[in-house]
């Protein structure tokens, strides 16, 4: 399966990738990733939305032990 470049982007910014704030250079290269390597970002970016809270929450609690 392949994907579209416009799909591509499509798919990153509707998974909540800033591809607004991308460099030409940088929208380039998304818009050429094949289809596995978009699941794979997207799984990716899942994993680390799913645990976003708790990773804040240790930031926050790190961070104030530093300082």
């Amino acid at each position: 399966m392949t994907t579209e470049p416009d799909a591509t982007l499509r798919a990153l910014a509707d998974a909540g990738f800033p591809i607004d704030t991308f460099t030409e250079e940088q929208r380039a290269v998304f818009a050429g990733l094949s289809a596995a390597e978009l699941e794979l970002i997207l799984d990716i970016k899942r994993r680390l939305d799913a645990v976003e809270p708790e990773v804040q929450a240790h930031a926050v609690v790190a961070g104030a032990a530093l300082f």
